[in-house]
């Protein structure tokens, strides 16, 4: 008959082992790396997009990695700024304001098209307007839609291209009628539908709804392309690497500038992705100054 005593130190024994294997284990695990993006396009195409961004840095970080809708380009920089996500796919502008609001964040890589980014004006086909190399002026007077309030290709970029061209003039004092869209894909079906005679929109989005035979040729067409400004990139909080590790930070970079999979780029319009710093988007700085839009 086996004793109390000797069940008592096997069963400590057991216990002390359990404890040892369990100590490491939970030392070395780490918390999910959640991310956001800013919600530009239609929602089907987000969900694609970033689904399979997320499975991609989750093999190559080693760490589990989700990823988490918000709803409007503000909640995302909220997200960001409150710790609700590490990473985000920012706008140029919104980029803008979520590092000046976590200091140490940083902007590490761009699609290679975002070095060179444009916006487009367009226009229903009723309006009679057709494409110039020159800003058109005679958009003045027609209603007009900009996307995001806080977008830079759907705002912030085309009101100082409007400012510039209507000196002392608000969009406002410009147009019988200012809307704000929400995001680019419905800039297009608001113009194409005649809701509104003009709009803003990002030239990669309207490359990529035109392949998905979204805009009707017949019925709305590109008018004015922008001069080329810095754009969207990958930003990062500052204090990942104290998170996950020292290194995470370039880790995470080399791992999205070493995206080659088409199935992962084309939901974003982007060749590939190239790294950044935030002395990029100091222009934008300027910008958002220049228009009110940024203390």
């Amino acid at each position: 008959m086996v004793g109390i005593g000797r069940i008592a130190r096997l069963a400590g024994g057991l216990l002390a082992v359990g404890l040892a294997l369990a100590g490491p284990v939970s030392a070395q695990t780490k918390p999910p790396l959640v991310f956001t993006g800013i919600p530009d396009q239609d929602e089907s195409r987000l969900v694609e997009r970033f689904g399979k961004v997320a499975q991609y840095l989750e093999g190559k970080l080693g760490v589990p990695v989700r990823y988490v809708p918000v709803k409007s380009y503000p909640a995302a920089v909220t997200a960001f700024t409150n710790g609700q996500v590490q990473l985000a796919w920012f706008g140029g502008f919104t980029g803008v304001q979520a590092r000046k609001a976590v200091p140490g964040s940083q902007a590490i890589a761009q699609g290679a098209e975002d070095a060179a980014f444009r916006f487009y004006l367009i226009a229903n086909a009723a309006t009679g307007l057709t494409r110039a190399a020159d800003f058109p002026t005679s958009i003045a007077g027609k209603t007009f839609t900009f996307g995001a309030r806080a977008s830079t290709s759907g705002r912030l970029m085309p009101e100082y291209r409007i400012r510039e061209a209507f000196p002392g003039k608000s969009p406002e004092q410009v147009f019988s009628r200012v809307g704000f869209s929400g995001d680019h894909s419905r800039t297009i079906q608001l113009v194409q539908s005649g809701a509104f005679e003009v709009g803003a929109v990002d030239f990669s989005v309207w490359d990529l709804d035109s392949k998905a035979g979204k805009v009707d040729p017949k019925a709305v067409s590109v008018i004015w392309e922008s001069p080329p400004f810095p754009d969207y990139q990958w930003t990062v909080r500052g204090d990942v690497d104290a998170t996950y590790g020292a290194g995470f930070t370039e880790k995470l970079r080399a791992a999205l500038v070493g995206v080659t999979d088409p199935a992962i780029l084309e939901p974003f319009g982007r060749s590939k992705f190239i790294p950044v710093t935030n002395a990029a988007y100091e222009p934008l700085i300027e910008v958002g100054k220049a228009t009110g839009l940024l203390d």
